[in-house]
């Protein structure tokens, strides 16, 4: 098996959890720290030999790209207010993008994941591809993409990232009912989506992260219902998993700071906030000495 260097970053949806401020600002440019949540994801597509990136996008949504490519105007004002950092910091991204192609696909409607990710069928070309979510970022020594890469090279077939959860938190996610092969290696049974505590086939949930193969898109054209109606990926993978298709899941070695909800993000972004090179220790002084 070649390695992955096609990624589709799926980053049409509303927001609506963050509004209004997702009213101006997508999601996937509201800050994680000191760097949007796009920041983040795209860094670790590039870290893990992710060369060409697709964002689906909705209409008249261009922050994405905007945020990548060079802003020379911006840049000569810094020079001439000696903005040396800022000017580092442009540098540092300018940098990032060279490494990358970026392209863009316009979902019409807002009619879920799964639809979603169709606008970019021909995009792979045949050829298998990874998925990022932006709401999920993923702090380990091994890039997330990565992990799921060399997995991806012994099975060739798709792979699922997911992490062990407590059973009360089960019913936010995609849930994963599992057959064990290797060590945090899987091979997938069904998936249920949100299910009931009680319900729940297993305490492993999906996170944001997998690697499609073309046949997947295949299904997904020849489901009609997926076409027209909000569904996420993650219930076409499970209806072929029972149709015995072979779908893994691998149990991603890191931290996950989820940022899919405000509750969420608060705590994603603190954490983050308190790890800041630069910034960090000051912020930490800073919430020591809070009376609360």
């Amino acid at each position: 098996m070649k390695r992955i260097t096609k990624a589709i970053f799926p980053i049409a949806g509303l927001g609506t959890r963050f509004l209004p401020e997702s009213k101006v600002v997508s999601k996937e440019l509201i800050p994680l720290g000191a760097k949007p949540l796009l920041h983040y994801t795209v860094e670790e597509a590039i870290l893990s030999g992710i060369e060409d990136i697709a964002f689906i996008t909705r209409k008249n949504q261009k922050g994405a790209l905007e945020y990548f490519e060079e802003d020379n105007d911006l840049l000569q004002i810094l020079k001439e207010n000696n903005k040396e950092r800022e000017i580092r910091k442009l540098g540092e991204l300018k940098e990032m993008a060279s490494k990358i192609k970026i392209s863009s696909y316009i979902q019409k409607k807002p009619m879920g994941v799964a639809n979603a990710l169709f606008q970019a069928k021909d995009f792979i070309f045949k050829e298998p591809c990874a998925i990022s979510f932006c709401d999920d970022v993923v702090k380990s020594d091994i890039p997330c993409i990565e992990q799921l890469q060399r997995m991806f090279l012994t099975c060739g077939s798709p792979i699922i990232a997911i992490k062990r959860m407590p059973p009360e938190r089960l019913p936010n996610y995609g849930v994963v009912k599992v057959e064990k092969i290797a060590n945090r290696f899987y091979k997938v049974k069904s998936i249920s989506e949100k299910p009931k505590i009680e319900d729940a086939p297993s305490d492993l949930a999906i996170v944001g992260r997998m690697i499609l193969t073309p046949d997947v898109f295949e299904y997904l054209s020849n489901s009609k219902d997926m076409m027209i109606k909000d569904r996420s990926i993650s219930v076409a993978l499970g209806e072929m998993a029972e149709l015995g298709k072979a779908i893994y899941a691998y149990e991603i070695e890191g931290d996950w700071l989820e940022c899919g909800d405000i509750t969420s993000w608060y705590k994603s972004f603190t954490l983050m906030a308190m790890e800041d090179p630069e910034f960090g220790e000051t912020f930490k002084n800073y919430l020591r000495n809070l009376k609360i």
